[in-house]
């Protein structure tokens, strides 16, 4: 039997909700399957952590979590501790120190959830947005003078270097020449940032030599977003920088219904380290009670896993699962509006142990 060992990290707020719930229905799966196994281990890393111990993880962290075939990611943030505490000391520590280079987000309308765009129905959009995941405008290079002083400065750098540009692009045509349309939008800026942004786009030419099966199209972020809500149906694979990226995907989960129906997966496509799937993207704090904490994010990053684990027939029960608990209304986009997660949870349990799944 296949066994794939698993490092749980629910964190922070919601991620202590929505991660036993994951890992509950994995628990289910791997039953149903038969085939496979999960080895579990969960970490109490996260803001408690760090009032016991002044860190966010433990010292040796990285070095415990490379045993491991995947991470299962919470959420991080607490209102008592600065971000750049909670953020840079475990979810941007582990980013950061496995080169998860590619943050890969899905998006589409799932059977019987309802997008704001008027004309869009389920099935309208599939697109998968790429982003850039270790440097660009958050490569954390930059700093401040004269702090207090009518002229005080403060500088934040975007870094782009041709390796990172180069794997990041290599990646997202080889995403789409894996999907059906064969389509890539490259989001740029380089009408007004003429330095990296030029630049992105001349390796992005670069590398669509080695892809002729694939179409691609450059597009400005500004024009993408107004795009995203007018023309959904026009796009397939997105690639951008870490910025905008960031803030496209976060667009694009709410076009699909809300930001917590979109999963998140933080890849080494090169499988040097373990890769980290995230149900909750964002701050912990700042999302809690804004209807941002959907359960179908859970399963369906979970599903997103077991793909990356070599495991495609359970993945694929995983999210007729969820569709058919959607489908159901069970689940709604309006976190708000729908059932509890132990409810949705009991409903995809049981969807995956049903007959026809």
């Amino acid at each position: 039997m296949r066994t794939h060992r698993i490092a749980a990290i629910p964190a922070d707020g919601i991620g202590k909700e929505v991660i036993p719930a994951g890992l509950r229905v994995l628990e289910a799966l791997a039953g149903r399957a038969g085939d496979f196994r999960l080895e579990v281990t969960e970490f109490p890393w996260g803001s408690d952590y760090y009032r016991q111990t002044g860190r966010m993880m433990a010292e040796d962290g990285l070095e415990t979590l490379k045993g491991f075939d995947a991470i299962f990611f919470g959420a991080v943030g607490d209102q008592q501790i600065s971000d750049d505490i909670t953020l840079w000391g475990l979810r941007l520590r582990i980013c950061q120190g496995f080169d998860q280079y590619a943050n890969i987000r899905p998006t589409r309308v799932l059977p019987g959830l309802t997008s704001p765009l008027r004309a869009v129905e389920p099935g309208d959009i599939d697109w998968v947005i790429v982003r850039e995941n270790s440097e660009g405008e958050y490569a954390g290079h930059g700093g401040r003078a004269h702090r207090g002083h009518p002229e005080e400065v403060a500088t934040e750098t975007a870094i782009f270097t041709r390796a990172g540009v180069t794997r990041i692009m290599r990646t997202a045509f080889e995403i789409a020449a894996r999907r059906p349309r064969r389509l890539l939008t490259v989001v740029t800026k380089s009408n007004a940032q003429k330095h990296g942004m030029v630049f992105w786009d001349e390796i992005a030419a670069e590398v669509a030599r080695d892809y002729p099966a694939v179409t691609w199209e450059k597009e400005l972020v500004d024009a993408m977003a107004a795009r995203m809500v007018r023309r959904p149906g026009s796009i397939d694979t997105v690639v951008a920088t870490n910025l905008h990226a960031d803030i496209l995907s976060d667009l694009a989960g709410a076009v699909a219904g809300s930001l917590g129906v979109a999963p998140t997966a933080n890849l080494d496509p090169s499988r040097r380290f373990p890769s980290m799937f995230e149900p909750i993207h964002g701050s912990a704090f700042d999302i809690a009670g804004k209807g941002v904490a959907n359960p179908v994010a859970t399963f369906w990053t979970a599903a997103m896993m077991l793909e990356h684990l070599g495991e495609p027939a359970a993945a694929g029960r995983l999210m007729a699962a969820v569709e058919r608990v959607c489908a159901d209304g069970v689940l709604t986009a309006d976190v708000g509006g729908s059932a509890t997660t132990e409810q949705v949870t009991g409903a995809v349990i049981a969807a995956i142990q049903g007959a026809n799944v």
